[in-house]
């Protein structure tokens, strides 16, 4: 997720957030590998290789437009940068073949860019009127057209339930299977705002922000591939490696607090004063017990930074200083 600001010949501009905040926490992280999961135009990127020689950055994105900027941006540093065009729950199968030399860090920066947004022809915004789209990898086949108009109602009503917190999502979806078929982001825009009451219309911003997003990512199984991309994350770290994790929605970062505290604790959930038993071994610790979350300056210039979300935690090693595992298994998502 990124606003307007550093720009390239690509016209692809990206105004990473929290930018200080994630230089520092990759500080004292061993040489190595930071693995930018979702590297967007590279801005974090470059800053972590210009200001960290002992690391060197695998950027990876499933959107082929944000490759081509990260390539400009990235090639003053040379061999110290390499690209993948793979979605991050590729991740580990992605550092197997590139990263050759122990992975130090690893930053997830989720959601929607601005340069998708901004693009009228991607489909991604209800401000701009183009065909229904909002594909990050437009190679694969399912797009936004294909949810909007083929979905059923109950399905299509629970999307937009969960992935949009949308009270209203019963009565949007009747309204859109009634208005099929869908073809722009206008209509559907309308059709959303036509479907809420029109005094919840006068709040919270655009009434279809909610659909769009929630539609997006059901579009791209954002949430779905999330917790196993964080524990492979975690588990392909180095000790004393770094992860952090940028989320600018409350789902994400429910997914994210879990997998973090689950490797912080070993899985152990008995009362906090016992101490856990032998058997649990935590494989990180934290390194703040909330999240970081830009201050009224870095929201004022960039406002879709305004709901960021950013949590970090350090590998632990095991005695004799060789990495330890990951627990595999999902537990169930705690509360915010």
């Amino acid at each position: 997720m990124s606003g307007a600001g550093d720009g390239d010949a690509t016209g692809f501009r990206h105004q990473p957030v929290l930018l200080d905040r994630i230089v520092e926490l990759f500080a004292p992280v061993p040489p190595g590998w930071v693995v930018d999961a979702t590297v967007g135009g590279a801005g974090h990127a470059a800053a972590i290789l210009e200001r960290h020689e002992h690391l060197r950055v695998l950027g990876l994105d499933q959107d082929a437009d944000a490759l081509a900027a990260a390539t400009e941006r990235l090639a003053p540093y040379g061999d110290r940068a390499r690209l993948a065009h793979v979605r991050f729950d590729a991740l580990r199968s992605a550092v197997e073949r590139l990263a050759t030399t122990p992975v130090s860090g690893v930053l997830f920066d989720l959601g929607v860019s601005s340069p998708q947004l901004d693009r009228p022809e991607r489909g991604f915004s209800y401000r701009h009127d183009a065909p229904l789209d909002m594909r990050m990898d437009r190679d694969q086949v399912r797009s936004a057209a294909e949810v909007v108009n083929d979905t059923d109602e109950r399905d299509l009503a629970r999307i937009l339930r969960t992935y949009g917190d949308e009270r209203f999502a019963a009565r949007i979806a009747r309204t859109i299977v009634a208005r099929r078929p869908v073809r722009t982001t206008t209509e559907l825009a309308e059709i959303v705002r036509e479907a809420i009451p029109a005094a919840a219309r006068r709040t919270g911003g655009h009434p279809a922000k909610r659909t769009f997003q929630a539609i997006r990512i059901a579009v791209n199984a954002e949430l779905d591939i999330l917790a196993d991309s964080v524990d492979a994350a975690l588990d392909v770290l180095a000790p004393d490696g770094r992860c952090a994790v940028l989320s600018y929605h409350s789902g994400e970062d429910r997914i994210v607090k879990s997998r973090l505290r689950y490797a912080a604790t070993g899985g152990w959930r008995g009362p906090a004063h016992l101490p856990p038993p032998d058997h649990v071994r935590p494989t990180v610790r934290l390194l703040k017990a909330g999240a970081w979350t830009p201050d009224a300056g870095e929201q004022d210039a960039n406002p879709r930074a305004a709901s960021a979300h950013l949590r970090a935690a350090e590998k632990l090693g095991t005695p004799d200083g060789t990495p330890t595992d990951t627990p595999t298994d999902t537990p169930t998502e705690e509360p915010r």
